[in-house]
């Protein structure tokens, strides 16, 4: 089971599209974040989500909450990927898998019987307020879904 309301968050240092560290506690207590695992760069539904999020920048500053998108893809990938799209927030490279297991939202086996390609972070959304608490957790079982964005907001707005 992954990560839920109330919980505290875990803190990590993951190098960015710009092979730069970021360490997430780093911005917990001067900010809420917004973390967003997605499977794979370069895929449709991962592309429509980060770009959405993109065209959304500026609710997000405005709600005072830094964004973090995160995936298991190199950072070389990302940049490639960030070059294309100018995301305008950090993509976080989790290669080695274990931020998405401390969150606990590693896709073990992603597409059964299709591609059983093994470690995939599974499409998740977590907020986290200035105390570290988690204060909304959405983990998807189906990759082709993406988070409730309005519910996101809606958090955001009430932690402002």
């Amino acid at each position: 089971m992954s990560l839920k309301i109330g919980d505290n968050y875990k803190d990590f240092t993951l190098k960015n599209h710009k092979f730069e560290s970021v360490m997430l506690s780093e911005f917990v207590s001067k900010q809420n974040v917004v973390l967003l695992f997605f499977p794979f760069v370069n895929t449709g539904v991962c592309e429509k989500e980060l770009c959405s999020t993109r065209d959304n920048m500026d609710m997000y500053g405005n709600l005072n909450a830094k964004v973090f998108a995160i995936s298991v893809d190199s950072p070389f990938a990302l940049k490639l990927w960030n070059d294309k799209f100018n995301f305008g927030f950090d993509l976080l490279s989790d290669f080695n898998k274990e931020v998405c297991k401390q969150y606990e939202v590693l896709e073990e086996v992603w597409v059964p019987g299709k591609w059983d390609y093994k470690g995939v972070a599974k499409r998740s959304a977590f907020v986290i307020d200035k105390e570290g608490k988690i204060q909304y957790a959405e983990v998807l079982d189906d990759p082709g879904k993406e988070p409730n964005y309005e519910f996101i907001k809606s958090v955001l707005e009430n932690l402002k």
